[in-house]
């Protein structure tokens, strides 16, 4: 069962728990993401829950919107479902690693802030020219 803070989730249904799209760097690309995120879960089966649905779409879509300032590149979303973790990955081209920064009272500077808050883990790992930050749900 997928656990998010308040409650159980059904898991995706075997076989389905897997997908990966690539963006071209321009801001469409976030609202985008945005919607196959959600579309994808919807599609597992998890219409009905909500509180994973918008924690997941906020998240990746605060994890594009880095991939897109900070990398200017095309990025990969990848979202995998398995033994009740939903996990989602954001590659680019960018070398900076994220930081969480405190939430204060900035317009910008508060999406890894986020992450942390609401993710139950999330990490980075550079892999050559490409970096990968993911969060687990």
């Amino acid at each position: 069962m997928l656990q998010l803070r308040n409650g159980p989730f059904r898991q995706p249904p075997v076989g389905a728990g897997h997908l990966t799209v690539e963006y071209d760097p321009r801001p469409s690309a976030v609202r985008e993401a945005r919607a196959e995120v959600r579309r994808q879960l919807e599609g597992w089966g998890l219409a009905g829950q909500d509180e994973l649905l918008d924690t997941a779409e906020l998240l990746v879509s605060e994890l594009a919107t880095n991939a897109l300032l900070h990398s200017a590149s095309r990025f990969r979303v990848t979202l995998s479902a398995a033994r009740g973790v939903l996990r989602c990955e954001v590659e680019d081209a960018g070398r900076r690693t994220p930081q969480v920064l405190d939430a204060g009272s900035s317009e910008s500077g508060r999406g890894m802030f986020l992450v942390d808050a609401l993710a139950r883990r999330w990490g980075c790992h550079q892999d050559g020219q490409r970096k990968t930050v993911w969060f687990e749900l």
